[in-house]
């Protein structure tokens, strides 16, 4: 297999996480992936059951003409190295922000946090589901949930659930996986904790983590983009032993 080289790809496709949107995936990646002059495709949420299988097809569409870069964060990042597994030979490479499990969702906090949305959308409505998930957390991810949540209208409650009901790659699954991937984990986030990114790091033949903190993406969402093309590079461009 033919894996292109980062300066030689010409498109990214980036999937964001759970109950987020194309704005934010947008926000972190757009700036990093142009700096290396590859333009991003950030497909929007189809809310609903059928969330995860649209955004594979939105993959699919935009390796129609070559390979692509896949990615995203959070349950994009599953659904990106989901999609590198059966198409191995259309994906130049990975760049993945903090994944949340391995396998199984079973009782990983991101897919304990993604049923608990679901349930609370189901029980208070929009409104009410926000107010209990907003209540506390820093202004800027308050903000991003807002906006976000209510973009997926009456297909938010499905679409919360949906990652919380797949599994993620397995290790095992991700073993095989020879592109170049470049991990981002934050190293102070309780709902995708950083030993799961080690996890896949040492799994993955080809990958590199860099690593960041939710404070600062806070103030500079590209941190995480940065963070996971840097690693991108030097797994494409290993140092010499």
């Amino acid at each position: 297999m033919n894996v292109a080289e980062p300066g030689r790809v010409e498109t990214a496709v980036l999937l964001p996480g759970t109950g987020s949107d194309d704005v934010f995936v947008r926000s972190v990646f757009e700036v990093p992936l142009a700096a290396v002059s590859v333009r991003v495709v950030t497909p929007k949420p189809v809310p609903g059951r059928m969330l995860a299988q649209a955004y594979l097809e939105a993959v699919d569409e935009a390796a129609s003409d070559g390979p692509v870069v896949a990615g995203g964060v959070s349950f994009g990042a599953h659904l990106a190295a989901e999609w590198a597994l059966a198409n191995p030979d259309r994906c130049a490479g990975l760049v993945l922000a903090l994944p949340g499990w391995h396998g199984s969702p079973g009782d990983a906090p991101g897919a304990v946090s993604a049923r608990a949305g679901a349930e609370l959308v189901r029980t208070r409505g929009v409104d009410g589901a926000l107010a209990a998930a907003t209540d506390g957390v820093p202004p800027w991810l308050a903000a991003e949930l807002t906006r976000s949540w209510r973009g997926y209208g009456e297909g938010l409650a499905d679409s919360l659930a949906a990652p919380a009901e797949r599994p993620a790659p397995t290790l095992a699954e991700l073993s095989t996986l020879n592109v170049p991937v470049g991990l981002a984990a934050c190293v102070d986030d309780a709902v995708h904790p950083l030993p799961i990114a080690k996890d896949w790091l040492n799994a993955l033949p080809n990958a590199t983590l860099c690593t960041t903190r939710l404070a600062v993406i806070g103030v500079d969402p590209e941190a995480l983009g940065r963070a996971a093309v840097l690693a991108w590079l030097r797994a494409s461009h290993p140092a010499p032993s």
